[in-house]
């Protein structure tokens, strides 16, 4: 691990140490300089020639060595794992240092609101792994759903969106931003064609999530990416279900992609947290917002999420094998109306979904017979699987959906989205898969 290897993820930067960097090369690349932080010196765009010509070390092209290998530079202890630095501010060595790191003429920390080495880390390892050239870690997935609306947007514009919408996210649209002049829209997955006829003059972004929670809906990206880039929309997806591990919005022309870090990255149900990546450009104006705001996220809960980061490859792995036997175990059997699952043959939009995921993720739905007495008859014959309303977690996770998660919105807002009052969420952990499917048959059998 070298000092400059946590900002080379950032797409055409490299970095040079003040020491030995000779005077006529950076009069050269003066022109493509970006900052000068307190530790080296920061281009962008550099020629491919100079790139060659410098030599630095490059991050892996593999998903799982940069999730492992990106870490802060080393403090003068030589600590072989990141430290948390638990501080609210940051000291300056001078007064001067401290008025050109106010104005962005150097590079440094100050408040931990704005920035922190825990949080910046987990920014690197979620940038390296989406794609995308910079981010904000905030305390929660809904702060990062908001901040990524809320930035951008103002009195008179309108969001188009996909109807199918975690819960929050709705409110959002439907309840919060209307107060402030903002309005949306909902457009239907399977009907494209009519996506233009709801592009109004004001129409500023698009949002959409895939696999949709909980009715586990695929948008397919491409068309996404076209549709926003035709319209002149700014992209956002939400891609918490399926973790920058198996899907990668920005490579089909998402310009901010969100997280509920919560979920999936931190993957043990233990501490709050929420991503936005994206362009430099776009996150920078996004950084004025949240900046004065303040929905940063702890030090503390931002190295959790950074460890996790390190093993969410293996869990991935595990979580979307698991699901699909379970899947595939349950499909058919005559006390279910429907099994859904992103990589079964008989999901409505399986090509797309393995067009643009690695594997089906980790969320199973089953449409139980017998509408909401049965689901909740289901739930409480469970002995292994928990009741709770997070997912992505090591342990299985069930959820019904219609009474908890989405229980704000209308009967008929939740037909619209396919959430029947039979149907629960159940989130597949990492436990022996045979326990899993033995603990949800059982339960099948015992809520008759």
């Amino acid at each position: 691990m070298t000092l400059w290897q946590p900002f080379l993820q950032r797409k055409r930067c490299q970095i040079l140490p003040h020491a030995g960097t000779i005077d006529w090369l950076t009069s050269q690349l003066t022109p493509f300089l970006v900052r000068i932080p307190l530790t080296g010196l920061i281009f962008s765009n550099l020629p491919d020639f100079v790139i060659d010509h410098l030599n630095l070390i490059k991050m892996s092209k593999h998903f799982e060595t940069n999730s492992v290998r990106i870490a802060p530079s080393k403090s003068n202890q030589r600590e072989h794992s990141a430290p948390i630095y638990l501080t609210s501010s940051f000291t300056f060595e001078s007064a001067e240092e401290a008025r050109a790191t106010f104005a962005d003429e150097i590079q440094g920390n100050i408040y931990s609101r704005y920035a922190n080495p825990n949080s910046s880390d987990l920014i690197e390892k979620v940038c390296a792994a989406e794609g995308t050239e910079d981010g904000i870690a905030t305390a929660s997935g809904m702060a990062a759903m908001f901040g990524s609306m809320a930035s951008l947007l103002q009195q008179g514009d309108h969001v188009l969106a996909a109807r199918s919408l975690f819960g929050s996210t709705h409110q959002l649209l439907t309840r919060l931003f209307p107060k402030w002049g903002i309005t949306s829209t909902y457009g239907d997955i399977s009907d494209y064609q009519n996506w233009d006829k709801l592009v109004k003059p004001n129409t500023k972004m698009l949002f959409i999530e895939t696999p949709s929670n909980p009715g586990l809906e695929i948008i397919d990206l491409e068309w996404a990416g076209k549709f926003a880039q035709a319209h002149h929309l700014i992209l956002v997806v939400d891609n918490c279900f399926a973790s920058p591990y198996l899907q990668q919005p920005a490579k089909w022309g998402a310009h901010l992609v969100t997280h509920s870090a919560t979920k999936y990255i931190d993957g043990q149900g233990r501490v709050l947290g929420g991503l936005i990546l994206g362009s430099a450009e776009l996150i920078n104006e996004i950084q004025f917002f949240t900046r004065h705001t303040g929905p940063s996220i702890s030090p503390f809960n931002a190295w959790i999420l950074s460890k996790s980061m390190e093993t969410l490859g293996l869990r991935m792995d595990r979580h979307c094998s698991n699901a699909l036997k379970v899947a595939e175990y349950f499909e058919g059997n005559p006390e279910l109306n429907t099994v859904k699952y992103p990589f079964l043959k008989s999901h409505p939009q399986y090509e797309i979904a393995t067009k643009q995921m690695s594997q089906g993720g980790g969320i199973i739905t089953l449409d139980l017979k017998g509408g909401v007495q049965r689901a909740q008859n289901f739930m409480d014959k469970l002995e292994m699987i928990s009741i709770t309303a997070n997912l992505g977690d090591s342990r299985s996770i069930v959820t019904h959906p219609a009474s908890t998660t989405h229980s704000k919105l209308t009967a008929d807002e939740r037909a619209q989205v396919k959430i029947t009052d039979g149907l629960v969420r159940l989130s597949v952990g990492l436990e022996h898969v045979d326990d899993i499917i033995a603990d949800v048959e059982k339960a099948i059998e015992l809520s008759k």
